[in-house]
C-alpha cells in the first residue's frame, strides 16, 4: 500500500480522514462504505472550519484504531505525524494540552504493538510542542511506553539532558516524584545502570520533607525507601548516600516490619566492620530474609571501614588497617589497593614505616555537616589565596621603589 500523500490542494488532515475512514468501512460494502466516509469527512471539515482540532484529533484516532493491523509501519508514521501535527494549530496552551494527552494516551495503548515506532512518535509530538507543561505530560507518556515496552534506549539517552529538562518544565514536587521514580524504574533493569537508578530513586526519596501534608505520600513510599536502602548495600560501587537524613528513609526507623534493615544502613554508613558483625550474629535471619549475601557485606563494610579510618586520620598505621579490618598482615596492601581502585581513596604507601598516608577520601555521608565543614575549608582557602596575593602585591610595589632611584641616579650621572 502506498504511503498517504497529498496530491491536492486537500488539506493533510482531511486527505488522512477520507483515507482511513475509506479503509476502515471497506469491508462493508460501498452502499454502507461511502454514507460513512461522507459523514466522517464533513464532520472532520467541520472541525477543521470551526477550530475544534482536539475533536477532529479524537475522530481521527478512533479511525487509526480500527486500521493499524491494516496498514504498514511507514503508512502509520503518515498517519499519526499528520495527527501529532494538529496541536500546532491549538488556539491556547491548554488546547495544545488537551490534544497531546489524547494523542499520547493512544500511543502508549498496547505497548507490545510497534513500541518503537510509538516512542518515535511521542517524541515528534514533543518536539511539534512549545508549552512546558504539554512537553512534560508527553515525555511522561514516553517514560511509561518504554517501561512497558522495555524498549528503553530512547527515553535513557535522554536522561543525559535531564537537568536542562527540569529547567524548561519548572515542574512541583509532585511531578518531579512522578518523574524522577519513573526514570529510576526504567534504569533498574539495566545492570550498567545500577548507580545512576539509585541516584533518581534518592532524588525522588528527597522530596518528602516530613512534613504532615506529605504524611500519606510518604508512607506510600515505604517500599520504596527499603529497595533504596538495598540498592545502596548490595552495590559494589556506591559509597556515599544522604539515605540516613531523608524523611522517606527515617520512617523506617520505628517501623515494626523493616526497622531493623534501618538500623544496618546506619551501620554501613556510621559504623565500622565490628558493628555489622555483631548485627550480623545477633540478625542472620534479618541478612538473608533481605537477600543480602554475607560475603558481599564484610567486603562492602571492610571499604567502608577505610573510609572511616581515612577521615579520622591522615596517616594510619598498617597494624590499625590490620586490626580494625579484621584481616592479616599481607591483606593490608590489598584492601588499600582495593579502595583506590573502587575510587574512594587517594594515599600513598610508606612500606618502610608501613604508614598508609591519605590525601583524599570519600565522605560515607555528605550531609548539612560535611557542607558546612566544606564551605569554612573554602574560605579558608581563600583567605590565604588573598593573603598571598597581598603579600605579591606589597613585594611587587616595594622591589619597584627601590628600582626607582636607582634608574634616576643613572640619569643624573649621564
Amino acid at each position: 500500500m502506498a504511503t498517504v500523500i497529498p496530491t491536492s490542494e486537500e488539506d493533510p488532515v482531511l486527505a488522512v480522514v477520507r483515507f482511513t475512514s475509506e479503509l476502515a468501512w471497506a469491508d462493508a460494502g460501498p452502499e454502507v462504505a461511502e454514507p460513512q466516509v461522507t459523514r466522517l469527512c464533513l464532520e472532520a471539515q467541520g472541525c477543521v472550519l470551526a477550530g475544534k482540532f482536539t475533536e477532529l484529533a479524537s475522530l481521527m484516532l478512533t479511525s487509526v484504531d480500527l486500521i493499524q493491523t491494516r496498514v504498514s509501519e511507514k503508512d502509520l508514521e503518515c498517519i499519526m505525524t499528520v495527527i501529532c501535527n494538529l496541536v500546532t494549530r491549538a488556539a491556547t496552551p491548554q488546547n495544545a494540552l488537551d490534544m497531546a494527552n489524547l494523542i499520547s494516551s493512544k500511543l502508549v495503548q498496547h505497548p507490545d504493538n510497534k513500541p518503537a515506532l510509538r516512542l518515535k512518535m511521542l517524541f515528534n509530538l514533543y518536539n511539534l510542542l512549545e508549552d512546558p507543561t504539554s512537553r512534560f505530560a508527553v515525555y511522561m507518556k514516553a517514560l511509561e511506553l518504554a517501561g512497558a515496552s522495555k524498549v528503553t534506549e530512547s527515553v535513557v539517552a535522554s536522561f543525559k539532558k535531564m537537568d536542562s529538562f527540569l529547567r524548561e518544565w519548572n515542574i512541583g514536587k509532585m511531578d518531579q516524584r512522578s518523574l524522577f521514580l519513573s526514570v529510576s524504574n526504567i534504569l533498574k533493569d539495566n545492570k550498567s545502570m545500577g548507580k545512576e537508578s539509585f541516584r533518581y530513586l534518592s532524588k525522588y526519596l528527597a522530596t518528602f520533607s516530613g512534613a504532615a501534608e506529605d504524611a500519606d505520600a510518604m508512607s506510600g513510599a515505604k517500599e520504596d525507601a527499603v529497595r533504596a536502602i538495598l540498592d545502596f548495600i548490595k552495590s559494589p560501587d556506591i559509597f556515599q548516600s544522604d539515605l540516613l537524613e531523608m524523611a522517606a528513609v527515617r520512617q523506617l526507623e520505628k517501623d515494626e516490619k523493616h526497622g531493623m534493615l534501618y538500623e544496618l544502613l546506619k551501620i554501613f554508613l556510621t559504623e565500622r566492620l565490628d558493628a555489622y558483625l555483631r548485627f550480623e550474629s545477633a540478625s542472620s535471619a534479618v541478612v538473608k530474609g533481605y537477600g543480602l549475601v554475607h560475603a558481599d557485606c564484610v567486603t562492602k563494610m571492610r571499604l567502608m571501614t577505610l573510609l572511616n579510618l581515612s577521615s579520622l586520620n591522615y596517616h594510619i598505621p598498617y597494624s590499625l588497617v590490620r586490626d580494625t579490618l579484621q584481616i592479616s598482615d599481607d591483606e593490608v596492601e590489598y584492601w588499600i589497593v582495593k579502595a583506590i581502585t573502587s575510587k574512594i581513596l587517594d594515599c600513598k604507601l610508606d612500606q618502610i614505616n608501613q604508614i598508609v598516608i591519605v590525601s583524599r577520601h570519600t565522605e560515607r555521608v555528605f550531609g548539612l555537616t560535611q557542607w558546612q565543614s566544606l564551605r569554612s575549608k573554602l574560605a579558608l582557602w581563600r583567605g590565604n589565596v588573598a593573603s598571598a596575593i597581598s603579600t605579591i602585591q606589597a613585594n611587587k610595589i616595594s622591589e619597584e621603589g627601590v628600582q626607582q632611584p636607582t634608574a634616576q641616579g643613572l640619569m643624573l650621572r649621564s
